[in-house]
């Protein structure tokens, strides 16, 4: 499947003068489940987490972190996942709207981050296993999402990015925002 890229939208709430893009795509390789994000803007003013082993860990998106959430089509559940540019990861299941089901076991994506002047990139790769399994040929509805912590608030001030944004509060977990749509993976 092709690659495409998609930009996010910063909440309207949440002000981000740091960041002028973030880009975001996801795509099907060779049994494989590739997300990149590129955020471009002042990363001085970007708080970026410090490398750390790749392991899981919680709470990710108290800090600079970028997500996917994946639902299958006419399914109320989803699976939430966070990649941090510390080589940290997460990924929760849920059986409808922010109701968290036990933790998958599911392996580890390989995470590779690289901050440049006016730039970071991430990129994790998942085995397609990692998303919800496919039923009847259902397509898979994709949310991008990112979570950035500035250096310059007093409060550790956070902005949020989606491909849509259908509430008043930053909320990645409805499902209107989970604008894009794979088609199931011939096996």
């Amino acid at each position: 499947m092709p690659e495409s890229s998609h930009l996010l939208i910063r909440h309207p709430a949440t002000p981000a003068p740091m960041v002028r893009a973030i880009e975001a795509g996801v795509f099907l390789a060779g049994g494989h489940v590739v997300f990149r994000y590129v955020l471009r803007g002042d990363m001085a003013r970007v708080r970026i987490p410090a490398e750390r082993l790749p392991e899981r860990g919680d709470s990710l998106w108290e800090q600079t972190c970028f997500e996917a959430f994946a639902g299958l089509e006419g399914d109320s559940g989803y699976r939430e996942f966070n990649f941090s540019p510390s080589g940290r990861w997460a990924v929760y299941d849920f059986g409808d709207y922010r109701r968290r089901l036990p933790d998958p076991e599911v392996a580890a994506p390989r995470i590779a981050a690289r901050a440049t002047e006016g730039r970071l990139e991430l990129e994790a790769i998942a085995p397609l296993s990692s998303l919800p399994p496919a039923l009847s040929g259902a397509a898979w509805e994709i949310g991008l999402s990112a979570v950035v912590e500035t250096t310059d608030a007093v409060d550790g001030g956070r902005s949020y990015w989606a491909l849509r944004h259908s509430s008043p509060r930053p909320d990645f977990h409805l499902r209107d925002s989970f604008a894009l749509r794979l088609p199931a993976f011939p096996e």
